[in-house]
């Protein structure tokens, strides 16, 4: 996959998460992912329609990570993974693709962006609307792991 369309996505992933939550996600190595099991206790997932290219992005928390995140986000005590930590991660995926968007617009490469679906669950199967082999993007927090899986045709 070309790192035109992974940067903006690492680089917004980075910044949200900086912003929103005052939390330092640190990328680790890309790989490419074997089977179609979700690989975060909640998943939020984005698909991206352009005239020359198509993906699809979906997001993947640990429990830990993102009951920090949200935590931080909302401004008080979470402990469960419930309906508002359901939310966070939905606009967590639209914040993360929609500066994504703004960037690959700068590259001259346009995108339309779906409303995300979120469900929570770890053995949950993962279906990209395009074909292709996922990457994934593994990050690392104080709380624990998220990981970015992304797919372009």
């Amino acid at each position: 996959m070309n790192v035109k369309y992974i940067n903006p996505l690492l680089e917004s992933t980075i910044s949200v998460l900086a912003t929103m939550a005052m939390v330092q996600a640190k990328p680790g190595k890309p790989s490419l992912k074997q089977g179609q099991q979700s690989l975060g206790d909640v998943t939020g997932m984005i698909d991206l329609a352009g005239q020359e290219v198509n993906g699809s992005l979906a997001i993947g928390f640990s429990e830990p990570a993102i009951l920090d995140i949200a935590e931080k986000m909302l401004g008080e005590r979470v402990s469960v993974i419930d309906d508002t930590v359901l939310d966070v991660v939905g606009e967590i995926t639209n914040m993360i693709t929609g500066s994504a968007k703004r960037l690959y617009s700068e590259q001259g490469i346009e995108f339309d962006l779906t409303l995300p679906s979120i469900w929570s669950g770890n053995d949950k199967i993962i279906e990209h609307k395009v074909k292709g082999n996922p990457i994934i993007l593994p990050f690392d927090t104080t709380a624990g792991q998220f990981y970015l899986e992304l797919c372009f045709s």
